[in-house]
């Protein structure tokens, strides 16, 4: 016997349900995403680029991978890190709207989501009709004395079925006017099929 060998076992405790999840704020836990593969440009000049990847569709919403990159050119030191410092940046950063990364997306029917907007909080639950744009991550980003690289996933909803979405970007500070690409809506319900249930009881 040690002297650990005699210690009381803990009284059990109460099992925690699974707390429920708005849709709203990002995709479902239990669900394998059907993946449509945009590969296509948002912006593509000498300097810049950003891409839409490709679009996680879940039962309520999608993720958008987007990318960019941007490559020095005749900067001096100090103002490339002033891009680099740039290039990191997110919606809801430190950066001002006018200058930093701007994201939305149109709908079919009129209605705009943008991702430097304050999302909505649990207490609006039953208030929340859509659409939003969040973002729930990034897959990081390097920089070195010739280029900076990074990313985001965007969380959408609702899911956008009804004809062609537009996903829009502008980065004043880095020289990038309004682009956008078009996700279709055709594509989104053909991978909405795809999608699986972890379990199904």
């Amino acid at each position: 016997m040690t002297f650990f060998d005699d210690l009381p076992e803990p009284p059990p405790r109460p099992r925690q349900p699974q707390p429920l999840r708005s849709g709203w704020s990002g995709p479902p836990s239990d669900e394998l995403p059907g993946v449509v593969p945009i590969g296509e440009f948002i912006h593509n000049s000498p300097r810049m680029v950003m891409a839409l990847k490709s679009v996680e569709v879940y039962s309520t919403g999608c993720v958008l991978d987007v990318v960019w990159i941007v490559r020095r050119g005749e900067e001096t030191d100090r103002e490339w890190r002033d891009v680099m410092d740039q290039g990191f940046n997110h919606p809801g950063s430190s950066l001002s709207a006018d200058v930093g990364l701007m994201v939305g997306v149109g709908y079919p029917d009129g209605r705009k989501a943008i991702a430097s907007r304050p999302t909505p909080s649990m207490f609006e639950d039953d208030d929340v009709t859509g659409p939003v744009l969040t973002m729930i991550g990034g897959g990081g980003g390097s920089g070195n004395d010739d280029m900076v690289q990074s990313s985001a996933h965007y969380w959408l909803w609702p899911l956008p079925l009804e004809g062609d979405t537009r996903l829009v970007a502008k980065w004043e500070g880095l020289g990038m006017d309004e682009a956008s690409v078009v996700l279709s809506g055709e594509q989104v319900g053909e991978a909405l099929g795809r999608v699986r249930r972890f379990w199904t009881d």
